[in-house]
């Protein structure tokens, strides 16, 4: 068994689509662990992204992440991360395959829901 996080993005919390992602992943045979509503601030946003801080396009997405709520969730079960890593898609939607959360509900790059 291993454990991943999965965090439901303020574009996916305004859209309702939270109630998907979470079925999605009970269908797949994984547990929910924990889950908890947040909004990031400025902080957080910088530690939970640190590899990108200093990329051109952090601005951006730091104004994304503290925008508003977003769900964080852990989820347990044999080969959890591989299948949330399948199951989320491409991080980019145009790459991200039909079927995958993505891949399903997302058109931009930076709101890409999980």
């Amino acid at each position: 068994m291993e454990n991943t996080f999965v965090m439901v993005k303020p574009d996916g919390v305004r859209r309702a689509r939270v109630g998907e992602v979470i079925g999605r992943l009970e269908r797949k045979g994984l547990e929910l662990i924990q889950m908890c509503t947040l909004r990031i601030d400025e902080e957080l946003s910088r530690r939970h992204y640190a590899e990108h801080v200093e990329k051109p396009f952090y601005p951006e997405l730091e104004e994304f992440i503290t925008s508003g709520m977003v769900v964080a969730m852990e989820w347990s079960g044999e080969g959890a991360v591989s299948q949330v890593r399948t199951l989320m898609g491409a991080t980019n939607p145009a790459d991200a395959a039909p079927g995958t959360i993505r891949g399903d509900f997302c058109t931009l790059l930076t709101e890409n829901l999980v």
